[in-house]
């Protein structure tokens, strides 16, 4: 109930409501952008400066590593589990969405950690970055596998995974609040810092809106599927606790962790696929990940998480 009452949350909340009574509310395709690309650096950011004054620890190793792991592990078990009742395209494309990311949800979870006053590790917008690419990697081998005549090269899908835009901008600005340091947090302060809570609250209220647009989409979708885009990320969080379990990880960043194996992709890997895998259908892997993943867990996943690690990492 608490994190519902965040502004952030609510302004999400908001922008649902406001799609379903079709209010002609809308955020510009330019501001939205903007506003994605600034979290993305504002996090980067973060993190680097955060790195500048941890170093490289046990934890950052053990993070880093447990989240690659959860990048394989995720996109073969959701493709093992879909293709019994989906063509293999799009068990394969459901799967990459599911085993990639989702940089919002993450950016909300650090929020709402800063907010409960949980330490986390600002290695884990690195961790973030790794888990991007391999389920994109897959989708792409699967798909060229069920294909007889044509294969989508596999080099120009891995060009485009790891020069993307967005992902750079996290990784630039890491690693320049890595070199800059304390000098460098304290410049940027007031923008990475106190404009942070306000940017995010206005690029989750486009969320909302974008949410309701595209929620018609799942009409006619199989039960099946409704459950694996609820029950599915509960899996896979459970499998990164029992990861950060192992590794006797910090409360925070077992978190972090669970939110990041929990989400799904709908920017990156979605725009991705409509060109690596055309034979999947956009609306199964789009329509499940941001109209009943995403808010799943942006309102019950990230405060379950962040309890369910306190009880066993706390």
């Amino acid at each position: 109930m608490q994190n519902l009452l965040d502004p952030a949350i609510l302004f999400f909340i908001f922008g649902v409501l406001a799609g379903f009574v079709r209010s002609n509310l809308e955020i510009p395709p330019a501001i939205s952008r903007f506003l994605s690309l600034y979290l993305l650096m504002a996090l980067g950011l973060k993190g680097g400066f955060a790195l500048a004054q941890s170093g490289l620890t046990y934890e950052v190793a053990a993070s880093l590593g447990a989240a690659i792991l959860l990048a394989l592990i995720v996109p073969a078990l959701g493709y093992w589990t879909l293709k019994r009742f989906l063509s293999g395209f799009d068990a394969a494309a459901i799967a990459a969405t599911y085993g990639s990311v989702s940089a919002v949800t993450f950016v909300t979870a650090v929020q709402f950690l800063e907010n409960q006053g949980v330490e986390y590790g600002g290695h884990m917008a690195a961790a973030m970055a790794l888990m991007e690419s391999p389920a994109i990697i897959l989708a792409v081998i699967l798909a060229n596998t069920l294909r007889q005549n044509k294969s989508v090269p596999i080099g120009k899908i891995l060009h485009e995974s790891f020069t993307d835009g967005a992902q750079l901008l996290l990784l630039g600005a890491m690693v320049v609040g890595l070199l800059t340091g304390e000098a460098g947090q304290a410049a940027m302060q007031p923008f990475s810092g106190d404009l942070f809570k306000g940017m995010l609250a206005f690029f989750l209220l486009d969320m909302g809106l974008m949410t309701a647009r595209n929620l018609p989409q799942l009409k006619g979708i199989s039960p099946g599927l409704i459950g694996y885009a609820v029950l599915g990320p509960l899996l896979h969080a459970a499998i990164a606790l029992a990861l950060a379990l192992l590794l006797n990880l910090s409360p925070g960043n077992a978190t972090l962790l669970m939110v990041l194996a929990a989400s799904a992709s709908y920017i990156a890997v979605p725009a991705v696929l409509r060109y690596a895998v055309p034979e999947a259908n956009p609306c199964l892997y789009f329509g499940l990940s941001l109209g009943l993943t995403f808010p799943f867990n942006l309102i019950v996943g990230i405060p379950l998480y962040s309890r369910v690690a306190a009880y066993f990492l706390g």
